[in-house]
């Protein structure tokens, strides 16, 4: 069994506390690794280790060129060991390689380009309205970050949030989720080895209490950059209050998935599939409430179902597997409870609808691909994340319908439309109340694009070109250029 340590400064330090804490496989429902326990002292190692490096250190006198080509670099590195990257976060968080796997091959172009963005950060020269004045600004880093990342994806949002702000000039604490913090552990060692200098990236890893609390109400920390459910993000806005720091959060979904009549059925259920299924249900951006027009509904539903009885069960290691493991116990039973509450309030259970069993399958957190219909937009079911494979159909009659439904929830992270319809292409996206919307395709991310949430999906935007802004101050500037004493020094120019 593998003993990690925390990164700090550079180096891998044991924990103060001198604990450690197992990492259990999902699939094999086995311990795999010892992760350190963090605790304030550690916390407080770290926000003086990325003060120091990122005020007094050579981040802040490397020029920009040259800090985009060690981000540059960093990405070369993770494309060299995606494949060890990647399996490290299955043996995590039990997601299947085939998904971890596309995820680290995409993760270098996040350094890549915001490597690349860095020297491009210009101020500008304001055509100041005062005589004699000239006036310009600069953007500045906002201070030290700290990254507090989700267990389902931690590398990626690892390149989410720390891309961005090391571009911007900032320097980084990481806190992964005590369920998956190998990877970004192991990740660690990579920065160093791109040139990153020694204090601008750190990990602690631990609890939330006892890691994430301190961070978050630290004053050494500027900024906090959190994924996570809305619960524990209204915490972490209010904690960050306290003390007026600049808060970046990405929460949770209860997206809608909208099938017209007008479709591509065939390509609209496998985009149902994929938007709900294919991690096993455990994203945010998950397409968990299906709306489909009843002019279709039954006929698409066939469809659906064919689909998803194709879907193999088993070993996330395998290419051939299809559906993998809850992460966590506790998730897994919230995940089968939400089934209970289903069919309590009257949903019919079309597929699933209980633990998974039979060859292949291990470790005891297995759900059955879910899908119930006869949903009312009203029930738990369709209102709350379950972070799991369970899909709920809506049937809706008419365009303003769906909107209706669509729009009637909390959250606002992502939406789906399917049709063949141009004019519905365009109109219905700007009518939903959701930061991403994808029309003909589900689930499709880019570092060129921001991504995020309304209402109780977050605040900010992640990846872009204008998610830099999110980890940098403006600065004004004002020279005078007046020769001797105004007339007057006590009336403002």
């Amino acid at each position: 069994m593998k003993t990690y340590r925390h990164f700090i400064g550079g180096e891998y330090v044991n924990p103060v506390g001198g604990e450690w804490f197992e990492s259990v496989d999902p699939y094999r429902g086995e311990p795999w690794a010892k992760i350190p326990r963090g605790n304030k002292a550690d916390v407080d190692k770290a926000v003086k280790a990325a003060n120091d490096a990122m005020w007094r250190g050579p981040w802040s006198t490397m020029t920009a060129s040259a800090r985009g080509k060690a981000m540059r670099k960093l990405g070369d590195l993770v494309a060299e060991n995606a494949e060890r990257l990647a399996e490290i976060e299955v043996r995590d968080n039990g997601k299947l390689l085939a998904e971890m796997l596309g995820q680290l091959r995409y993760h270098p172009e996040w350094w890549w380009y915001f490597g690349g963005l860095v020297d491009k950060l210009e101020g500008g020269l304001v055509p100041i309205d005062k005589p004699d004045t000239f006036a310009y600004t600069t953007h500045e880093p906002v201070g030290v970050v700290a990254a507090l990342t989700a267990w389902n994806s931690p590398l990626l949002f690892v390149a989410w949030k720390c891309a961005a702000a090391l571009a911007a000039g900032c320097a980084v604490i990481v806190k992964p989720s005590e369920f998956t913090s190998a990877s970004t552990l192991e990740f660690a060692a990579l920065t160093k080895e791109a040139g990153i200098p020694d204090g601008i990236f750190n990990v602690v890893t631990g609890f939330g209490p006892e890691v994430g609390t301190e961070l978050i109400s630290h004053p050494g920390v500027a900024k906090i950059t959190f994924t996570g459910s809305d619960a524990t993000g209204a915490k972490v806005y209010e904690t960050a209050a306290r003390s007026l720091k600049r808060v970046s959060l990405e929460l949770g979904g209860k997206s809608p998935n909208i099938v017209f009549e007008d479709a591509d059925l065939t390509a609209a259920a496998s985009g149902a599939v994929s938007g709900i299924f294919a991690a096993t249900g455990q994203t945010c951006i998950a397409g968990s409430r299906l709306l489909v027009q009843n002019s279709i509904k039954d006929k698409f539903v066939e469809r659906l179902l064919e689909l998803a009885r194709s879907a193999k069960i088993g070993d996330p290691m395998q290419s051939d597997t299809n559906i993998g493991p809850i992460t966590t116990p506790a998730q897994y039973k919230k995940v089968l409870d939400y089934i209970d509450v289903a069919k309590a309030e009257g949903a019919r259970c079309l597929l699933g609808g209980k633990p998974a069993s039979g060859a292949g399958i291990k470790g005891g957190q297995f759900v059955e691909p879910t899908i119930f219909t006869d949903v009312d937009n009203s029930m738990r079911i369709a209102r709350e994340e379950v972070f799991g494979p369970v899909l709920s159909i809506i049937g809706f009659d008419t365009e303003e319908d769906a909107i209706r439904i669509a729009n009637d929830t909390i959250y606002g992270l992502a939406a789906g439309i399917w049709t063949q319809d141009l004019g519905r292409a365009v109109r219905v996206p700007k009518l939903l109340r959701a930061g991403t919307v994808w029309v003909n395709t589900y689930r499709a991310i880019s570092y060129m694009m921001p991504f995020g949430g309304m209402k109780h999906s977050g605040l900010g935007r992640e990846s872009g070109i204008h998610a830099v802004g999110e980890y940098l101050e403006t600065k004004s500037v004002w020279i005078s250029t007046a020769k001797g004493a105004p007339a007057n020094p006590f009336v403002m120019r």
